[in-house]
């Protein structure tokens, strides 16, 4: 009995056998494949170590290139911001519109210099053949934007003489409206109604442009008559008391309303309430809105709009 026990502990000894060496397999497995990985790793780190040789070796044969090439890229820096801010200091004293555009060209004066600098020590290009090929070009671009230019030309010489400046209200070619911006090649100017013109520099500098004040350009006459004898300053007074009520909020506030006695007709003494307009308000507006305010008033004559019609 013994026996047959110590036999079958023989038996599951062998049998176990082939299980522990299966177990061994992947473990052989999972070895090979960390063996593949840090040789990959091995290949990377000695390619960014060629890399890094190759870098060290440009920058040590290039170092003077290299340090030629940051200083000026610096020094451009500091000139355009030092050129920049004093011109716009400037510009802005001597109340210049759009300095921005002067600063800018500045900026890429400064910057083309720097570049015509470095091109010839540093990236081995002559500067003088591509000032030539641009030279060529520049015949070419010119020819084909004579207009362009011309606008942009006409765009300095507006804003350096301060010909016109945004805020002014003008009259160029039969439009009327106030200068919103000035920039290189037009001048937008903002019409009453709200619609906005664009009109090209060269145009307002071979035009005719007239200046105007807004009380010139708003000035809106009524014209009534009152009955002869009169007391001219009660007439007056209540004129411009019913007038000032009807046309508050589109008056101009620094231009009084007026009221002016112009002639004599059988009907009576004729005269006019001169009102000057707001500009965002339109002239017949604010004239409707007075002679509404007239039509009522007692010392209206009533009958001189009747005996006109008839005399005509």
């Amino acid at each position: 009995m013994d026996s047959n026990i110590s036999a079958s502990k023989q038996d599951r000894r062998f049998r176990r056998q082939p299980a522990h060496a299966v177990s061994f397999q992947p473990r052989s497995v999972g070895w090979n494949q960390t063996s593949r990985l840090a040789a990959v790793d091995a290949e990377r780190i000695t390619g960014m170590g060629r890399a890094m040789n190759v870098i060290t070796d440009w920058l040590q044969q290039h170092a003077g290139k290299v340090i030629l090439l940051v200083i000026v890229m610096a020094i451009a820096m500091i000139a355009t911001k030092v050129v920049v801010r004093v011109t716009n200091e400037v510009l802005g004293r001597a109340s210049i519109p759009n300095a921005s555009i002067f600063a800018n060209i500045l900026r890429v004066i400064i910057w083309a210099a720097a570049i015509t600098i470095v091109l010839q020590p540093v990236f081995g290009v002559n500067p003088t053949t591509i000032l030539a090929a641009l030279g060529v070009g520049g015949v070419a671009i010119s020819l084909g934007m004579q207009d362009t230019i011309a606008n942009i030309i006409s765009g300095f010489g507006l804003m350096l003489g301060k010909v016109i400046q945004p805020g002014d209200l003008v009259r160029i070619q039969g439009t009327t409206g106030v200068v919103k911006d000035i920039t290189w090649r037009q001048t937008v100017i903002l019409e009453r109604g709200g619609n906005q013109m664009v009109i090209p520099n060269s145009v307002l500098n071979t035009s005719s442009l007239e200046k105007l004040t807004q009380a010139s350009e708003g000035y809106v006459p009524v014209p009534f008559t009152v009955a002869a004898g009169s007391d001219l300053k009660e007439v007056e007074r209540r004129a411009l008391d019913v007038v000032n009520k009807a046309t508050e909020g589109m008056r101009l506030e620094n231009a009084p309303t007026l009221v002016k006695f112009t002639g004599f007709t059988p009907y009576g003494i004729t005269a006019e309430v001169q009102v000057y307009a707001r500009f965002d308000v339109f002239p017949s507006t604010a004239a409707d809105a007075a002679a509404r305010a007239l039509a009522g008033a007692d010392f209206i004559e009533q009958h001189a709009g009747a005996g006109a019609i008839a005399a005509e």
